[in-house]
């Protein structure tokens, strides 16, 4: 099967260059191939095109440095049925000022995704109080508005200002100079190796001490948790799913012993891949 990767477009997005780098540590001899990347005006149906077969892979945020776990990213992997994470990228994010306005006082709106705009609302408090921010699906989606007006401006990357030929007029704006997003590499193949492992799990019942349970389990057996984090149900107000990543290969003995006490203590458990972290 020709290797095609989906990811959250258009061209010049985070997701695009997570999916680049992907291609560059594991495919190079397809790096420069662009016929391999699939673009999708969401996450879920980048996910979606990876579950039903219609591409190999999926690239997709799942955590950033400062506004945390992307929700859409969690609730679709509960929801999937076949994919399991395959690898993790961690991407630098640094966001840049895209605008064709001379100066700061001449924009009157800025573009860009909520959490582009989140990662710089300091900056932007400071230095475009008064203007309109519109959230957008990705951070590249408002540059066709940018390039027509002139009070407009839009946060993405470097990349997005070079495709799009469009000024930056600052860079970077980002609140904290250290901003990453973790990525997952997603498809039907697990992976056989790797030095942390995901699940989440929903309990029986909202009773003192459910949670405790299951983290008993790992903590019993010396197994660290680098990340938990929570999400509804969706069924009843006060019921969650938990999503954990352990410091554990899924292929060693205390896991399968985990796995198997953690089984008693949940009601429902998915594995979702033991994988390898890039940092970038």
């Amino acid at each position: 099967m020709m290797t095609t990767i989906a990811y959250l477009g258009p061209a010049g997005t985070y997701s695009e260059m997570a999916a680049l780098r992907y291609l560059q540590l594991s495919h190079p001899d397809l790096e420069h191939d662009p016929s391999r990347m699939c673009p999708y005006p969401t996450i879920p149906q980048a996910i979606n095109a990876a579950e039903k077969g219609n591409v190999e892979i999926a690239v997709v945020p799942v955590e950033n440095s400062i506004q945390g776990g992307v929700t859409m990213t969690l609730d679709s992997l509960w929801q999937s049925e076949a994919l399991q994470i395959q690898q993790a990228i961690v991407l630098p994010i640094a966001h840049a000022l895209i605008t064709r306005a001379e100066k700061l006082e001449d924009i009157r709106t800025v573009y860009s995704h909520p959490q582009g705009l989140a990662q710089c609302q300091q900056w932007l408090d400071q230095h475009l109080p008064n203007v309109q921010q519109i959230a957008t699906d990705s951070t590249t989606d408002g540059l066709h508005t940018v390039a027509e007006d002139l009070t407009a401006a839009a946060i993405a990357s470097q990349r997005a200002a070079e495709l799009y030929n469009l000024p930056i007029l600052q860079f970077p704006i980002n609140d904290q100079p250290d901003n990453c997003t973790r990525f997952l590499v997603l498809g039907h193949k697990p992976s056989t190796q790797g030095t942390h492992t995901s699940l989440a799990f929903s309990l029986n019942r909202n009773i003192p001490g459910a949670l405790v349970k299951p983290l008993l389990v790992f903590a019993d057996r010396h197994i660290n948790l680098s990340r938990i984090e929570s999400r509804p149900t969706k069924r009843s107000l006060g019921e969650y799913i938990f999503f954990l990543d352990i410091e554990v290969s899924s292929q060693e003995s205390n896991f399968h012993e985990a796995l198997q006490e953690l089984k008693t203590v949940t009601e429902n458990l998915k594995i979702l891949g033991s994988y390898a972290i890039h940092n970038c």
